[in-house]
């Protein structure tokens, strides 16, 4: 008996841990209230172990205080569009100016009193978005506009989700009418654990987006074999945890060599931490979900979106490897989606004239996130990995004699 409920602990144990490991993998800032009081606990509870497990085997860091605990994660690379801030109310990607109004709101609370109004907020944006470097890169904003009001309302909506304000009293959507105002809490210890760079914005003196990402994301250069070895870990598995495929010809010479050495250690300890599962592949490896709860873009889902895109993936996955234009794919759409509608399966709206365009942007964003396909100028390029949508020919077990006895 005492050795059964030992293994039950470790098991219950083990299992909680894996959760806590999970729940920092969904989203990497957990506040410890609201719905994600019961992931912080777990996390505080496991906290060592987590700490050492994404140190040794990611180089993140895991930074816990009363309010929040926040995985300090690295990104595998900085020129990826595929996964925007969103604006939960209208389900469309962020703007240049909703970013830049963003950015300017977070200056803004950092040195703002624990309370604020929506409108002390904006007004302290404005000032702040006259500077001439803003002017002169083309940003305005003066909230004279109703998309104004909406792009600053966007803003303070992901604050709020974020959990760096907290709602007092007051509704948004009366600010974008021009009816009223809204009052939040500024909780800074949230605020603060927001950045994740490996050195801070104002220490980078390069002009161009490009280089001022490369400087604020920059490590140190490995000095040693070891060094270099764990450099190389930490990158194979940051990718295996953040992107939904590792394609081996996107690996450096280095890189692949040590993974064809290293694969199934540095996969099981991914499996054992996490649950995920590994799917291999003769163009590269997927870390496989069973649960299906660890991704921000699902597929397949039920809708008309989620329909077109399995569509459009499955004749994507007849051309792997060619580009194909993207008429090609409106065209199929708009041929078939009158009946679809008729039969009430897609939309009413899906058979109106252009409408085919937009479904198909909309389910070549997914595969393109997904990396199933990659975009280029001509059309897209479908990925190895989208062959799994493919369907294959009808077979059919057993003989018809069989079946009748059954």
């Amino acid at each position: 008996m005492t050795t059964a409920l030992t293994d039950a602990v470790t098991a219950q144990r083990i299992a909680d841990q894996r959760r806590a490991a999970r729940a920092l993998l969904r989203k990497p800032l957990l506040r410890a209230d609201g719905a994600e009081g019961v992931a912080f606990v777990l996390v505080t509870r496991h906290l060592r172990e987590l700490r050492e497990w994404f140190d040794r085997e990611t180089g993140w860091r895991l930074v816990v205080n009363s309010e929040v605990a926040r995985l300090v994660k690295t990104v595998p690379g900085t020129a990826d569009h595929t996964h925007p801030a969103l604006d939960r109310h209208r389900k469309i990607a962020f703007s240049r100016r909703r970013y830049v109004v963003t950015c300017l709101a977070l200056a803004v609370l950092e040195r703002a009193d624990s309370q604020i109004t929506l409108g002390r907020l904006a007004e302290h944006i404005v000032a702040a978005a006259a500077d001439p470097g803003l002017v002169d890169a083309g940003v305005a904003f003066t909230l004279g506009s109703r998309d104004e009001r909406g792009d600053l309302v966007a803003a303070a909506r992901l604050l709020l989700e974020l959990g760096v304000l907290t709602r007092v009293a007051g509704e948004e959507q009366a600010f974008v009418d021009n009816t009223g105002d809204v009052l939040y809490d500024v909780r800074r210890r949230i605020t603060s654990a927001l950045l994740t760079t490996t050195r801070g914005p104002s220490m980078v003196s390069a002009d161009s987006i490009e280089d001022r990402l490369d400087g604020i994301t920059a490590e140190l250069p490995a000095a040693t074999d070891e060094q270099r070895n764990r450099r190389i870990r930490f990158r194979l598995t940051r990718i295996l945890l953040d992107e939904p495929v590792l394609y081996y010809d996107t690996l450096a010479e280095p890189e692949l060599a040590y993974f064809t050495r290293q694969r199934s250690a540095i996969c099981g300890r991914i499996q054992a931490f996490t649950g995920l599962v590994a799917e291999t592949r003769a163009e590269g490896i997927a870390m496989v979900d069973p649960a299906d709860d660890l991704t921000d873009v699902r597929m397949p889902e039920i809708g008309t979106d989620g329909h077109v895109t399995l569509l459009v993936a499955e004749w994507l996955s007849r051309d792997i490897g060619t580009c194909v234009p993207v008429a090609d794919q409106r065209g199929k759409v708009a041929r078939i989606a009158a009946d679809h509608v008729r039969r009430r399966v897609w939309k009413r709206a899906s058979a109106e004239d252009g409408a085919e365009a937009e479904l198909v942007e909309t389910a070549i964003r997914k595969l393109e996130a997904l990396r199933l396909v990659q975009r280029s100028v001509d059309g897209v390029r479908p990925l190895p990995a989208i062959s799994r949508y493919a369907l294959a020919e009808p077979t059919v077990s057993g003989s018809r004699s069989a079946g009748a006895n059954r």
